[in-house]
């Protein structure tokens, strides 16, 4: 095993001991409220974190290139969770005739007709889960529209069930409001499921999720199955709204100290943007971040240090406070806690695994999938 002074900078950095630790919180909650976890691996985007998190169970994606990946890897219940664009649907037949169960998403007619005129022409069933809007985050219908009904009869038997995303629980600062968030998800998506059922269709899916949410759900009732993915290795945003805590953060970027601007009170790393990413997603929080919070080799972290600045490659990193930088000659190795886990971890190809915390070890490599 190797330690984090040996590869090359900068890296991804997972420590196995938080990824275990945040695994198992939201596993006992979810079998508490009685309901199956549908992992979202868009933020690993990795096997061996779905393997150790989520062994072959049900999985939700955000590309068809991670459908496939994830396949070719065993995975049989694979719910893309993106509005299906109609050019896609070849590949989708590909992965049902391998036998994988494969589930897009849709909110219009336009998609819901493309894709019974592709079922029919393939003779395939396609299933569909209608994406219903219950927060005015992004996509999906109304649960009151009458377009969901319609939607329905015109998916006929591939119709699947509905799924929606409490993507505003992200802005939600307080327990209550993130309570209430849960709440709303559910109900709006029961709700939409008693309309199709009402109408006389099927929906034997009723899926919900959001990380935010998947953890304040006091009652499920009616939801068949969550969806969540961030939290495996949760982030400053999380933590910012109260999910989590800086202490639970499993993804980090290992830099080098490669200069100072002492006149300016920075010390440059070569971590830029590249490696950590432009996400500011703390900058509307009570607390904001910057581009991450610093640590040293051992994940502590250090007091009002932040990065500030960043450009491609080169990472500036000053105090909250502008007090003076503390003394990080160069070659000093840290770690940057990121803002946004998914984004980050976008920028690497593959994660260095450690365990421990006074001389972490690399006892592994994982590589992470990437394309559309």
């Amino acid at each position: 095993m190797t330690t984090l002074d040996t590869p090359g900078t900068p890296f991804a950095v997972v420590d196995a001991d938080r990824l275990d630790r945040n695994a198992s919180r939201l596993r006992d909650h979810l079998r508490g409220l009685g309901v199956p976890l549908r992992l979202h691996v868009k933020t690993s985007k990795c096997v061996e974190v779905a393997e150790r998190v989520h062994a072959g169970g049900p999985i939700t994606v955000s590309t068809l290139a991670e459908a496939e990946h994830f396949a070719d890897a065993g995975y049989p219940d694979i719910l893309y969770a993106v509005g299906i664009d109609p050019h896609k649907l070849p590949r989708v037949a590909a992965l049902l005739r391998r036998g994988v169960t494969l589930t897009v998403l849709l909110d219009t007619l336009v998609q819901a007709e493309a894709l019974t005129r592709f079922a029919r022409e393939q003779d395939l069933r396609v299933p569909a889960l209608v994406e219903i809007d219950c927060d005015g985050h992004r996509g999906g219908v109304v649960s009151t529209d009458p377009a969901l009904v319609e939607i329905g009869r015109v998916l006929g038997g591939n119709l699947a069930g509905v799924l929606t995303h409490a993507g505003e629980s992200y802005f939600a600062y307080t327990p209550e409001a993130l309570r209430q968030a849960a709440r709303n998800e559910r109900d709006t998506a029961v709700a939409a499921a008693t309309t199709l059922r009402d109408a006389g269709l099927p929906c034997p899916v009723v899926s919900v999720g959001s990380t935010p949410t998947a953890h304040a759900a006091t009652d499920l009732t009616g939801v068949t199955e969550v969806r969540a993915g961030n939290y495996v290795f949760f982030d400053l945003v999380m933590a910012g709204i109260g999910v989590c805590d800086v202490d639970d953060l499993a993804l980090s970027v290992a830099v080098t100290v490669i200069g100072h601007q002492r006149d300016r009170n920075w010390v440059i790393t070569d971590g830029g943007w590249m490696a950590t990413s432009r996400d500011r997603g703390t900058q509307a929080q009570a607390v904001d971040q910057g581009y991450g919070l610093v640590a040293d080799l051992r994940g502590d972290l250090i007091p009002d240090l932040v990065m500030t600045g960043a450009s491609q490659e080169h990472g500036i990193l000053s105090t909250r406070d502008g007090r003076p930088v503390p003394e990080l000659p160069i070659g000093t190795r840290l770690r940057i806690l990121p803002n946004h886990a998914c984004a980050t971890a976008a920028q690497h190809d593959r994660y260095h695994v450690v365990r421990g915390t006074a001389h972490p070890l690399v006892e592994a490599t994982w590589s992470r999938h990437r394309g559309w």
